[in-house]
């Protein structure tokens, strides 16, 4: 094994990037038990919410949760003239897109910085009004996620993108029609944007070495729903056949998995005992080998009405074990942090190898901070295929455990790594401040108010 790298980048202090209104202090050392509900996946809801744009008349969305990202998509939705209410059921949201005309610069720009959805709603407006306008785009800071897969997309089915000063200008002169597109990485945010562009693009459309994540199945669902003609074939291939016009929708998008996951490694992590209402078995298929070799155990609940799935540590020490991201179905990135927690206290030397994104790693140097032992390094520590083994990455991990873990001060980089410092907190002893938590409210709903009724000791300063 070849020498890690002895620094990694400073993170910035609670001073420099956020107030009090942004801190949560938590006292840890105390098992989670009991039960939380998962709602709407945070991967889907969004992306459903911009396909309603496609439709020529009101759709209905169900099991919506409220996180931030569904509150950026609504200010962007309702700046295009999308009429956007609440249903009659808690999680119900009505979605209106009969008067969509051209938004203020301005305005959308307000919204973008703080989400990376304006990109998709580049094909669906396209088709609506014959304009797209997408200024700088924001999301959370884990690695390069380029646009260029969504412009070049859109160039394909003949779309013309300006690049001025204030953003990209993007404009269809005449219906888009049909191509042929092979991702050279099968992402998740490309088939998506392919997706909401060739359902009403004339003729047909294949696209090849697609993502197949549950929330792009679903998203599929939605758009079949609407009118939409889409055959997902073998080998990564989705093929799409363009119709004149799309229906409004009524859909439940399914749950969370990867907040279930958060949730369950927060219970291994603390030796607790958590119920995940509304966790399904099959997305988390993957997940639960994983939880289950660490040495979690699991219960499966699928009478109807009472869907879930219950995580808890059954005692004893939890096992070291090699693990690598990949796309779906491999074991999701979006899991590697908070699970990586986890195995700072399982016994002996784990092996992580991040093979999507180049910079989520980096969030353990607040876990070293806090007295676990994990070593970073470039080289591919495992046999899965890496986008960036050769570019010089910090993105393999050998975690060292058990480890007692000591509370400290805390600033959240993004999202998952966020949730896995309040997991790291929980761990830990003592009460650590935890800065940033406007990042993780983005995907977890309410997780205060989660975290108090599982016994956490968590405190709102302001």
């Amino acid at each position: 094994m070849t020498s890690p790298a002895t620094t990694l980048p400073r993170p910035a202090e609670p001073s420099e990037a956020f107030d009090s209104a942004d801190l949560i202090r938590v006292t840890g050392g105390t098992p989670l038990t009991g039960e939380v509900t998962v709602r709407g996946a945070k991967n889907l809801v969004p992306k459903a919410m911009v396909a309603a744009l496609l439709g020529d008349g009101p759709s209905l969305l169900r099991n919506v949760p409220q996180i931030s990202d569904v509150r950026i998509v609504t200010g962007l939705l309702e700046a295009h003239g999308v009429s956007v209410r609440q249903g009659e059921q808690p999680g119900d949201l009505i979605l209106d897109p009969t008067s969509v005309g051209r938004p203020d610069h301005a305005e959308i720009a307000a919204h973008a910085g703080s989400s990376r959805i304006p990109i998709l709603l580049c094909g669906p407006l396209l088709h609506r009004i014959g304009h797209a306008f997408i200024p700088d785009l924001g999301g959370c800071r884990i690695g390069d996620r380029p646009i260029d897969f969504h412009l070049d997309a859109l160039r394909s089915f003949g779309a013309v993108v300006d690049k001025r000063p204030e953003g990209l200008h993007i404009s269809a002169p005449q219906r888009l029609r049909g191509t042929k597109i092979t991702l050279p990485y099968p992402s998740v945010g490309s088939t998506e944007q392919v997706l909401l562009t060739a359902v009403l693009a004339e003729g047909v459309t294949e696209l090849r070495n697609a993502a197949t994540e549950p929330e792009i199945q679903d998203l599929i669902a939605v758009l079949q729903k609407m009118g939409a003609i889409i055959s997902v074939l073998d080998n990564r291939v989705i093929q799409i056949t363009g119709v004149e016009s799309l229906s409004g929708y009524k859909h439940r998008a399914l749950p969370d998995r990867l907040e279930a996951a958060s949730w369950a490694c927060a219970a291994l992590a603390t030796g607790g005992d958590i119920l995940v209402r509304g966790a399904l078995q099959g997305p988390m298929m993957t997940f639960l080998n994983v939880f289950r070799r660490v040495g979690g155990a699991f219960e499966v609940e699928d009478e109807p009405g009472e869907l879930g799935i219950r995580f808890w540590h059954p005692g004893g020490p939890l096992s070291a074990l090699a693990l690598e991201t990949d796309v779906h179905p491999g074991f999701q990135t979006d899991w590697q942090q908070p699970m990586v927690v986890a195995l700072t206290q399982a016994q002996g030397l784990s092996i992580v190898h991040e093979t999507v994104y180049e910079k989520r790693l980096g969030f353990t140097k607040a876990l070293i901070d806090m007295g676990a032992q994990v070593q970073l390094y470039r080289e591919c520590l495992g046999g899965t295929p890496c986008r960036f083994g050769q570019r010089n990455f910090m993105h393999s991990a050998v975690i060292s455990g058990p480890t007692k873990l000591h509370a400290t001060d805390l600033v959240i980089p993004d999202l998952r790594a966020g949730f896995s410092y309040l997991i790291a907190a929980l761990a830990a002893q003592g009460t650590s401040s935890v800065h940033g938590i406007s990042l993780i409210s983005r995907g977890y709903e309410d997780f205060g108010s989660k975290l108090a009724d599982l016994g956490a000791q968590v405190e709102f300063p302001s």
